[in-house]
């Protein structure tokens, strides 16, 4: 059974019609007239790092199935069609629990393994250091570990797809060779390494920067540092948090000028995203509080950040808004950029062929609201 989308492409702002037969566009065609009114056509939502969502927690054990299957569920409202459930520094039966209990709810339930792309493991294996290490626990902080790692792994029945680790420690170099060769992305993040600690950890196959500018001492030397090596170099993706707190928009610009096609936008948002404004009582980081405007600070000291609680379409907004790139370039590096990065099917996007995993929204008052989702030509979500 065909279904037709009418709407305005994001990218080239035609209007067009999107035909859907099974669980890919079969074709795309312009309107033979023009309608008013109609929303934009886009490709799903790719999200690198969710630690949570509406109060679903994937860093609280215990976990169940039905957390990631709600969770699968309630990111379709925001657009998101494909995303990376992400573990953060833990001991380490937590963090073999936590992707345990992820790989079980794929394993039952074709549907949330088709939107669950992959584990994201943030941590243990970062900087101790105060300032990079930001809210992971130091108790737990330590060297890579293959041999855990694979247990993790065993245990993910192979789902950990990103690693984020600091290449500072004497073990980096051999643990990202041997990610690289089981087809695991490493991410640089929480790091304190030097120059030199950087170049060879890409040199080993490091290829992603976690929320570059985030996670990171207060102070740093003016030149050399960690945040310029990162940015100088050409074989480094770098994910960005543009929700509007977390970066000035002076660092986002820079970092989609230096990094062009490989900038790409990133959630990290935690359990408290898209609950009510008001003061919460944290696990992590003890009372905070969530702004009407989307800002999760610590209740006692409001410059300090809590977590993020914004979704991508709210950092696509706010790039827009600001003026730092077009909506096509705000929406690629949240949709067809990280499926690319992570060579998935629906990093061909607005095609013919593709896989249907589609989205409208519409812009309204600077926000951007989405219309509908589709996952695999089935639609998922409509706001009406």
């Amino acid at each position: 059974m065909n279904e037709s989308l009418e709407g305005i492409h994001y990218a080239t702002g035609e209007q067009i019609s999107v035909t859907i037969e099974g669980s890919k566009i079969r074709d795309i065609q312009p309107l033979s007239s023009q309608k008013v009114n109609l929303p934009y056509i886009a490709p799903g939502l790719v999200d690198l790092q969710i630690n949570g969502y509406q109060g679903y927690d994937f860093n609280t054990l215990p976990i169940t199935e039905e957390t990631i299957k709600q969770v699968t569920n309630l990111l379709w409202k925001e657009g998101v069609t494909s995303f990376f459930p992400t573990i953060i520094t833990n001991h380490d039966e937590a963090i073999e629990h936590a992707v345990q209990v992820i790989a079980k709810a794929c394993e039952n339930d074709r549907f949330v393994a088709e939107c669950v792309a992959g584990i994201h493991v943030e941590g243990p294996f970062i900087s101790p250091e105060d300032g990079p290490r930001g809210a992971h626990s130091t108790a737990y902080v330590k060297a890579p570990d293959w041999s855990l790692f694979q247990r993790w792994q065993e245990a993910a029945q192979g789902r950990i797809k990103i690693i984020t680790i600091s290449p500072e420690w004497l073990e980096s170099v051999s643990f990202i060779t041997k990610c690289v060769e089981n087809n695991v992305t490493v991410s640089l993040g929480h790091t304190a390494a030097t120059p030199k600690q950087i170049q060879e950890a890409v040199e080993a196959g490091a290829t992603m920067s976690t929320h570059l500018g985030n996670g990171a001492h207060l102070m740093l030397p003016r030149h050399p540092n960690y945040i310029w090596e990162q940015l100088a170099n050409d074989h480094l993706s770098v994910c960005l948090i543009g929700d509007g707190f977390h970066l000035p928009e002076s660092f986002l610009s820079v970092a989609i000028r230096a990094k062009k096609s490989s900038s790409m936008l990133v959630s990290d948002a935690v359990y408290l995203s898209g609950l009510e404004p008001g003061e919460y009582d944290t696990h992590i980081g003890g009372k905070v509080v969530l702004s009407p405007e989307g800002k999760l600070h610590m209740k006692e000291n409001p410059k300090l950040l809590a977590g993020s609680v914004k979704m991508l379409k709210d950092g696509i907004a706010h790039l827009v808004n600001s003026e730092l790139c077009s909506i096509e370039e705000a929406w690629e590096m949240a949709s067809t950029r990280p499926a690319s990065f992570m060579k998935f099917p629906t990093k061909a996007g607005l095609e013919a062929g593709a896989p249907a995993d589609l989205v409208t929204f519409k812009r309204e008052n600077s926000a951007v609201n989405i219309v509908q989702t589709y996952k695999l030509g089935k639609q998922v979500y409509t706001a009406y």
